[in-house]
Protein backbone atom coordinates (compact mmCIF):
# COMPACT_ATOMS: atom_id res chain seq x y z
CA UNK A 1 0.00 0.00 0.00
CA UNK A 2 1.26 3.49 -1.37
CA UNK A 3 0.98 6.78 0.34
CA UNK A 4 0.96 10.53 -0.23
CA UNK A 5 4.33 12.14 0.71
CA UNK A 6 2.13 14.67 3.24
CA UNK A 7 0.87 10.91 4.90
CA UNK A 8 4.48 10.18 5.55
CA UNK A 9 5.87 13.19 6.60
CA UNK A 10 3.05 12.85 9.29
CA UNK A 11 4.30 9.65 10.12
CA UNK A 12 7.97 10.82 10.50
CA UNK A 13 6.64 13.45 12.74
CA UNK A 14 5.09 11.29 14.98
CA UNK A 15 8.23 9.10 15.33
CA UNK A 16 10.56 12.47 15.52
CA UNK A 17 11.95 13.04 12.28
CA UNK A 18 12.81 16.43 10.88
CA UNK A 19 10.46 17.71 8.52
CA UNK A 20 9.73 20.67 6.98
CA UNK A 21 5.91 22.72 7.73
CA UNK A 22 3.59 21.76 5.89
CA UNK A 23 -0.60 21.52 5.20
CA UNK A 24 -1.92 19.73 2.63
CA UNK A 25 -4.51 20.90 0.34
CA UNK A 26 -7.29 19.68 -1.63
CA UNK A 27 -8.33 23.27 -3.50
CA UNK A 28 -6.61 26.08 -4.98
CA UNK A 29 -8.43 28.03 -1.58
CA UNK A 30 -6.88 25.70 0.83
CA UNK A 31 -3.80 25.88 -1.40
CA UNK A 32 -3.74 29.50 -0.61
CA UNK A 33 -4.84 29.57 2.96
CA UNK A 34 -1.51 27.16 4.29
CA UNK A 35 0.97 29.51 2.41
CA UNK A 36 -0.98 32.11 4.33
CA UNK A 37 -0.35 30.25 7.21
CA UNK A 38 3.17 29.02 6.32
CA UNK A 39 4.49 32.94 5.77
CA UNK A 40 3.00 33.89 9.36
CA UNK A 41 5.11 30.93 10.96
CA UNK A 42 8.05 31.00 9.51
CA UNK A 43 8.30 34.58 8.52
CA UNK A 44 9.64 33.74 5.06
CA UNK A 45 7.77 34.43 1.60
CA UNK A 46 9.58 31.58 -0.10
CA UNK A 47 6.97 28.38 0.17
CA UNK A 48 7.03 25.06 -1.75
CA UNK A 49 3.74 24.06 -4.01
CA UNK A 50 3.84 20.35 -4.31
CA UNK A 51 1.48 17.72 -6.16
CA UNK A 52 0.62 14.80 -4.30
CA UNK A 53 0.60 11.42 -6.45
CA UNK A 54 2.14 7.63 -5.59
CA UNK A 55 4.60 8.56 -8.12
CA UNK A 56 8.31 9.81 -8.15
CA UNK A 57 9.71 12.03 -10.75
CA UNK A 58 6.68 14.70 -9.73
CA UNK A 59 9.86 17.83 -10.48
CA UNK A 60 11.31 16.51 -13.48
CA UNK A 61 6.93 16.66 -14.70
CA UNK A 62 6.37 19.68 -13.19
CA UNK A 63 4.22 19.25 -9.96
CA UNK A 64 6.80 20.49 -7.66
CA UNK A 65 7.15 24.48 -8.06
CA UNK A 66 9.10 27.01 -5.42
CA UNK A 67 6.84 30.31 -5.55
CA UNK A 68 9.42 32.68 -4.05
CA UNK A 69 6.68 36.11 -3.98
CA UNK A 70 4.13 34.76 -1.76
CA UNK A 71 0.80 33.93 -0.98
CA UNK A 72 -0.19 35.24 -4.58
CA UNK A 73 1.88 33.31 -6.54
CA UNK A 74 1.39 29.99 -4.66
CA UNK A 75 -1.95 30.54 -5.33
CA UNK A 76 -0.83 31.00 -9.01
CA UNK A 77 0.81 28.02 -8.93
CA UNK A 78 -2.02 25.49 -7.03
CA UNK A 79 -3.79 26.65 -10.01
CA UNK A 80 -1.61 25.22 -12.83
CA UNK A 81 -0.70 22.02 -10.86
CA UNK A 82 -3.91 21.41 -9.33
CA UNK A 83 -5.95 19.09 -11.67
CA UNK A 84 -2.96 18.65 -13.85
CA UNK A 85 -2.49 15.45 -15.91
CA UNK A 86 0.90 14.75 -14.50
CA UNK A 87 3.46 12.25 -16.40
CA UNK A 88 6.31 10.91 -14.79
CA UNK A 89 8.77 7.90 -15.48
CA UNK A 90 6.63 5.97 -13.01
CA UNK A 91 3.28 7.31 -13.95
CA UNK A 92 3.25 5.94 -18.00
CA UNK A 93 2.30 8.09 -20.82
CA UNK A 94 -1.17 8.42 -19.32
CA UNK A 95 0.10 10.55 -16.05
CA UNK A 96 -2.04 10.66 -13.23
CA UNK A 97 -4.56 13.75 -12.60
CA UNK A 98 -3.16 15.67 -9.52
CA UNK A 99 -6.29 16.50 -7.00
CA UNK A 100 -4.10 16.85 -3.98
CA UNK A 101 -1.24 19.20 -2.86
CA UNK A 102 1.06 20.06 -0.40
CA UNK A 103 2.27 23.88 0.47
CA UNK A 104 5.36 23.23 2.31
CA UNK A 105 7.81 25.78 3.53
CA UNK A 106 11.36 26.65 1.83
CA UNK A 107 14.32 25.59 3.19
CA UNK A 108 17.64 26.97 2.78
CA UNK A 109 19.73 23.83 1.98
CA UNK A 110 23.73 23.30 1.39
CA UNK A 111 23.22 19.79 0.08
CA UNK A 112 21.08 17.54 -1.36
CA UNK A 113 21.34 13.43 -0.84
CA UNK A 114 19.46 10.48 -1.25
CA UNK A 115 18.42 7.67 1.66
CA UNK A 116 15.94 4.83 1.42
CA UNK A 117 15.64 1.66 3.12
CA UNK A 118 14.01 -1.59 1.44
CA UNK A 119 13.27 -5.25 2.22
CA UNK A 120 16.19 -7.59 0.83
CA UNK A 121 14.50 -10.61 0.40
CA UNK A 122 17.57 -12.12 -0.63
CA UNK A 123 19.44 -11.59 2.45
CA UNK A 124 16.38 -11.13 4.55
CA UNK A 125 17.31 -8.14 6.25
CA UNK A 126 16.85 -4.67 6.12
CA UNK A 127 19.16 -2.62 3.42
CA UNK A 128 19.40 1.08 3.89
CA UNK A 129 20.85 2.63 0.54
CA UNK A 130 22.43 5.77 0.38
CA UNK A 131 23.91 8.66 -2.32
CA UNK A 132 25.70 11.40 -2.99
CA UNK A 133 23.08 12.35 -5.74
CA UNK A 134 20.03 13.30 -4.11
CA UNK A 135 17.45 14.48 -6.36
CA UNK A 136 18.46 12.13 -8.89
CA UNK A 137 16.22 9.27 -10.24
CA UNK A 138 17.94 6.31 -8.46
CA UNK A 139 17.18 3.59 -10.66
CA UNK A 140 19.44 6.33 -13.01
CA UNK A 141 22.53 6.33 -10.14
CA UNK A 142 22.19 2.88 -10.02
CA UNK A 143 22.08 2.17 -13.61
CA UNK A 144 24.95 4.85 -14.75
CA UNK A 145 27.47 5.22 -11.18
CA UNK A 146 27.00 2.14 -8.68
CA UNK A 147 29.75 2.99 -7.10
CA UNK A 148 27.77 6.08 -5.67
CA UNK A 149 25.38 4.12 -4.10
CA UNK A 150 26.02 3.27 -0.30
CA UNK A 151 24.34 -0.36 1.26
CA UNK A 152 24.23 -1.47 5.00
CA UNK A 153 21.95 -4.61 5.80
CA UNK A 154 21.06 -4.40 9.48
CA UNK A 155 20.72 -7.98 11.27
CA UNK A 156 17.53 -8.13 13.16
CA UNK A 157 18.56 -9.77 16.20
CA UNK A 158 20.40 -6.46 17.45
CA UNK A 159 18.97 -3.62 15.20
CA UNK A 160 20.45 -1.13 13.13
CA UNK A 161 24.09 -0.29 14.80
CA UNK A 162 25.21 3.39 14.97
CA UNK A 163 28.43 1.94 13.56
CA UNK A 164 26.59 1.67 10.47
CA UNK A 165 24.91 4.59 10.58
CA UNK A 166 28.35 6.48 10.70
CA UNK A 167 29.77 4.35 7.99
CA UNK A 168 27.13 6.03 5.61
CA UNK A 169 27.62 9.02 7.21
CA UNK A 170 31.20 9.06 6.12
CA UNK A 171 30.77 8.07 3.08
CA UNK A 172 28.38 10.66 1.78
CA UNK A 173 30.97 13.32 3.55
CA UNK A 174 29.03 14.74 6.17
CA UNK A 175 32.35 15.28 8.43
CA UNK A 176 32.98 18.17 6.69
CA UNK A 177 29.71 19.88 8.22
CA UNK A 178 30.67 18.92 11.67
CA UNK A 179 30.70 16.23 14.53
CA UNK A 180 27.00 17.39 15.56
CA UNK A 181 25.64 17.00 11.94
CA UNK A 182 26.95 13.48 11.77
CA UNK A 183 25.28 13.01 15.15
CA UNK A 184 21.97 14.22 13.79
CA UNK A 185 22.51 11.95 10.84
CA UNK A 186 23.09 8.76 13.08
CA UNK A 187 20.29 9.90 15.08
CA UNK A 188 17.73 9.97 11.98
CA UNK A 189 19.06 6.49 10.49
CA UNK A 190 18.04 5.03 13.95
CA UNK A 191 14.64 6.21 14.47
CA UNK A 192 14.09 5.23 10.50
CA UNK A 193 15.29 1.97 11.60
CA UNK A 194 12.27 2.22 14.55
CA UNK A 195 9.68 3.79 11.50
CA UNK A 196 10.45 0.54 9.30
CA UNK A 197 9.96 -2.16 11.85
CA UNK A 198 6.66 -0.76 13.98
CA UNK A 199 5.28 0.46 10.49
CA UNK A 200 5.51 -2.22 8.90
CA UNK A 201 7.02 -0.99 5.48
CA UNK A 202 8.23 -2.81 2.40
CA UNK A 203 10.09 0.65 1.48
CA UNK A 204 10.96 3.86 2.66
CA UNK A 205 12.58 6.82 0.80
CA UNK A 206 13.82 9.95 1.32
CA UNK A 207 15.25 11.66 -2.30
CA UNK A 208 16.32 14.36 -1.44
CA UNK A 209 17.66 14.49 2.44
CA UNK A 210 18.93 18.02 2.76
CA UNK A 211 21.79 19.02 5.15
CA UNK A 212 20.97 22.92 6.02
CA UNK A 213 23.36 25.51 5.87
CA UNK A 214 22.94 25.27 10.06
CA UNK A 215 24.19 21.80 9.91
CA UNK A 216 20.22 20.52 10.49
CA UNK A 217 19.20 17.26 8.52
CA UNK A 218 15.34 17.01 6.88
CA UNK A 219 13.89 14.66 5.23
CA UNK A 220 12.48 17.05 2.30
CA UNK A 221 10.43 14.24 0.86
CA UNK A 222 8.98 10.99 2.27
CA UNK A 223 7.45 7.54 0.21
CA UNK A 224 6.30 4.92 2.23
CA UNK A 225 5.33 1.56 1.17
CA UNK A 226 3.50 -0.30 3.78
CA UNK A 227 3.45 -4.02 3.57
CA UNK A 228 -0.34 -4.98 2.98
CA UNK A 229 0.20 -8.31 4.80
CA UNK A 230 0.25 -5.98 8.27
CA UNK A 231 -3.07 -4.11 7.69
CA UNK A 232 -4.69 -5.84 10.44
CA UNK A 233 -1.96 -4.59 12.80
CA UNK A 234 -2.94 -1.16 11.41
CA UNK A 235 -6.62 0.02 10.82
CA UNK A 236 -5.74 3.15 10.00
CA UNK A 237 -4.27 2.40 6.58
CA UNK A 238 -7.99 1.84 5.47
CA UNK A 239 -8.22 6.01 6.21
CA UNK A 240 -4.71 6.83 4.50
CA UNK A 241 -5.79 4.77 1.28
CA UNK A 242 -6.51 7.30 -1.90
CA UNK A 243 -8.74 4.72 -4.27
CA UNK A 244 -8.69 7.86 -6.99
CA UNK A 245 -4.79 6.74 -7.19
CA UNK A 246 -5.26 2.86 -7.32
CA UNK A 247 -6.26 0.67 -9.77
CA UNK A 248 -10.19 0.43 -9.61
CA UNK A 249 -10.53 -3.65 -10.94
CA UNK A 250 -7.92 -4.12 -8.04
CA UNK A 251 -9.55 -2.69 -5.50
CA UNK A 252 -12.72 -4.19 -6.46
CA UNK A 253 -11.05 -7.87 -6.42
CA UNK A 254 -9.09 -7.01 -2.73
CA UNK A 255 -13.11 -6.60 -1.29
CA UNK A 256 -14.16 -9.53 -3.41
CA UNK A 257 -10.86 -11.66 -1.32
CA UNK A 258 -9.45 -12.28 -5.10
CA UNK A 259 -5.83 -11.63 -5.98
CA UNK A 260 -5.55 -9.54 -9.02
CA UNK A 261 -2.94 -7.71 -10.85
CA UNK A 262 -3.52 -5.61 -14.11
CA UNK A 263 -1.02 -6.24 -17.13
CA UNK A 264 -1.01 -5.11 -20.44
CA UNK A 265 -1.70 -8.32 -22.81
CA UNK A 266 -4.55 -9.65 -24.44
CA UNK A 267 -5.53 -13.02 -22.74
CA UNK A 268 -7.56 -12.73 -19.28
CA UNK A 269 -6.14 -15.40 -16.79
CA UNK A 270 -7.86 -17.36 -14.41
CA UNK A 271 -5.97 -19.49 -12.43
CA UNK A 272 -6.03 -20.97 -8.72
CA UNK A 273 -2.98 -20.57 -6.76
CA UNK A 274 -0.34 -17.70 -6.89
CA UNK A 275 2.57 -20.17 -8.50
CA UNK A 276 0.01 -21.97 -10.77
CA UNK A 277 -0.58 -18.24 -12.12
CA UNK A 278 2.24 -17.19 -12.63
CA UNK A 279 3.48 -20.73 -14.71
CA UNK A 280 -0.06 -20.27 -16.64
CA UNK A 281 1.07 -16.46 -17.69
CA UNK A 282 5.49 -17.21 -18.43
CA UNK A 283 3.79 -20.64 -20.59
CA UNK A 284 0.63 -18.23 -22.18
CA UNK A 285 3.90 -15.42 -23.17
CA UNK A 286 6.33 -18.36 -24.13
CA UNK A 287 3.88 -19.79 -26.59
CA UNK A 288 2.14 -16.25 -28.03
CA UNK A 289 5.10 -14.43 -28.13
CA UNK A 290 5.68 -14.54 -32.26
CA UNK A 291 2.24 -13.96 -32.14
CA UNK A 292 1.67 -10.85 -29.99
CA UNK A 293 -0.01 -12.47 -27.40
CA UNK A 294 0.73 -12.38 -23.77
CA UNK A 295 -1.60 -12.25 -20.58
CA UNK A 296 -3.75 -9.16 -19.56
CA UNK A 297 -3.36 -10.03 -15.62
CA UNK A 298 -2.77 -11.84 -13.09
CA UNK A 299 -5.75 -13.62 -10.98
CA UNK A 300 -5.35 -15.83 -8.29
CA UNK A 301 -9.07 -17.12 -7.05
CA UNK A 302 -7.27 -18.61 -4.05
CA UNK A 303 -8.02 -22.13 -3.12
CA UNK A 304 -11.66 -21.44 -1.26
CA UNK A 305 -13.23 -19.41 -3.95
CA UNK A 306 -17.19 -19.87 -4.63
CA UNK A 307 -19.07 -19.68 -7.68
CA UNK A 308 -20.04 -15.90 -6.66
CA UNK A 309 -16.27 -15.00 -6.78
CA UNK A 310 -15.73 -17.23 -9.49
CA UNK A 311 -18.21 -15.13 -11.20
CA UNK A 312 -17.23 -11.34 -10.11
CA UNK A 313 -13.23 -12.78 -11.20
CA UNK A 314 -15.17 -13.75 -14.89
CA UNK A 315 -16.60 -10.01 -14.83
CA UNK A 316 -13.66 -8.01 -13.57
CA UNK A 317 -11.45 -9.69 -16.64
CA UNK A 318 -13.71 -8.54 -18.81
CA UNK A 319 -13.41 -5.13 -17.49
CA UNK A 320 -10.37 -4.39 -19.80
CA UNK A 321 -11.17 -3.59 -23.52
CA UNK A 322 -8.07 -5.65 -24.60
CA UNK A 323 -8.93 -9.00 -23.02
CA UNK A 324 -9.66 -11.10 -26.50
CA UNK A 325 -9.58 -14.55 -25.04
CA UNK A 326 -9.98 -16.42 -21.73
CA UNK A 327 -7.91 -18.81 -20.25
CA UNK A 328 -8.88 -20.84 -17.21
CA UNK A 329 -5.89 -23.12 -15.74
CA UNK A 330 -7.11 -24.51 -12.44
CA UNK A 331 -5.74 -27.92 -10.69
CA UNK A 332 -8.34 -29.32 -7.88
CA UNK A 333 -6.75 -29.04 -4.51
CA UNK A 334 -8.74 -27.67 -2.07
CA UNK A 335 -10.53 -25.80 -4.83
CA UNK A 336 -12.73 -28.49 -6.67
CA UNK A 337 -13.25 -28.75 -10.58
CA UNK A 338 -16.96 -28.72 -10.11
CA UNK A 339 -17.53 -25.14 -8.18
CA UNK A 340 -15.04 -23.65 -10.91
CA UNK A 341 -17.10 -25.42 -13.72
CA UNK A 342 -20.37 -23.77 -12.27
CA UNK A 343 -18.42 -20.61 -11.95
CA UNK A 344 -17.52 -20.37 -15.26
CA UNK A 345 -20.66 -21.80 -16.57
CA UNK A 346 -22.56 -19.17 -14.59
CA UNK A 347 -20.42 -16.12 -15.56
CA UNK A 348 -20.09 -16.45 -18.97
CA UNK A 349 -24.27 -16.76 -19.16
CA UNK A 350 -24.55 -14.17 -16.98
CA UNK A 351 -21.76 -12.13 -18.89
CA UNK A 352 -22.95 -12.58 -22.37
CA UNK A 353 -19.65 -14.05 -23.14
CA UNK A 354 -18.27 -13.10 -26.56
CA UNK A 355 -14.63 -13.97 -26.47
CA UNK A 356 -13.03 -17.17 -27.10
CA UNK A 357 -12.73 -19.64 -23.81
CA UNK A 358 -10.27 -22.06 -23.37
CA UNK A 359 -10.57 -24.20 -19.93
CA UNK A 360 -8.28 -26.60 -18.34
CA UNK A 361 -9.14 -28.75 -15.11
CA UNK A 362 -7.11 -30.70 -13.35
CA UNK A 363 -7.83 -32.54 -9.76
CA UNK A 364 -10.28 -33.11 -7.36
CA UNK A 365 -13.67 -33.71 -8.89
CA UNK A 366 -12.60 -33.57 -12.47
CA UNK A 367 -14.67 -35.32 -14.31
CA UNK A 368 -17.67 -33.67 -13.11
CA UNK A 369 -16.35 -30.24 -13.77
CA UNK A 370 -15.69 -31.59 -17.14
CA UNK A 371 -19.43 -32.97 -17.29
CA UNK A 372 -20.73 -29.53 -16.32
CA UNK A 373 -18.83 -27.49 -19.02
CA UNK A 374 -19.72 -29.89 -21.76
CA UNK A 375 -23.22 -30.16 -20.88
CA UNK A 376 -23.43 -26.16 -20.72
CA UNK A 377 -24.11 -25.48 -24.22
CA UNK A 378 -21.21 -22.83 -24.23
CA UNK A 379 -18.92 -23.10 -26.40
CA UNK A 380 -15.99 -23.92 -24.52
CA UNK A 381 -12.67 -25.44 -25.49
CA UNK A 382 -11.47 -27.87 -23.22
CA UNK A 383 -7.56 -28.36 -22.70
CA UNK A 384 -5.95 -31.41 -21.01
CA UNK A 385 -2.37 -29.76 -20.30
CA UNK A 386 -1.23 -26.19 -19.81
CA UNK A 387 1.15 -26.44 -23.12
CA UNK A 388 -2.54 -27.53 -25.02
CA UNK A 389 -4.32 -24.79 -23.25
CA UNK A 390 -1.65 -22.46 -23.99
CA UNK A 391 -1.54 -23.40 -27.63
CA UNK A 392 -5.57 -23.38 -28.06
CA UNK A 393 -5.30 -19.69 -26.26
CA UNK A 394 -3.30 -18.28 -29.07
CA UNK A 395 -4.99 -19.80 -31.85
CA UNK A 396 -8.10 -18.44 -30.33
CA UNK A 397 -6.70 -14.70 -30.31
CA UNK A 398 -5.32 -15.09 -33.33
CA UNK A 399 -8.21 -16.39 -35.28
CA UNK A 400 -10.44 -13.21 -33.38
CA UNK A 401 -8.01 -11.46 -35.06
CA UNK A 402 -6.97 -9.68 -31.47
CA UNK A 403 -3.43 -10.70 -31.98
CA UNK A 404 -0.65 -7.37 -32.10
Amino acid sequence: MKIHEYQGKQVFAKYGVPVPKGYPAFTVDEAEAAAKRLVAETGSQVVVVKAQIHAGGRGKGGGVKVAKGGVAEARQLAEKILGMQLVTHQTGPAGQKVRRLYVEQGLDMARELYLGAVVDRDRRRIAFMASTEGGVEIEKVAEETPEKILTVHVDPTVGLSPYQSRQIAFGLGLLQYGKETVAKFVKLMATLYDVIVKEDCSLLEINPLVILKNGDVVALDAKINFDDNADFRHKVWAEWQDKDEEDPVELEAKEAGLNYVSLDGNVGCLVNGAGLAMATMDIIKHAGEKHGVAPANFLDVGGGATQEQVTKAFSMILKSPKVKAIFVNIFGGIMKCDVIASGVVAAAKELGLKVPLVVRLEGTNVELGRKILSESGLAIQAATTMADGAKKIVDAVAASGGAK
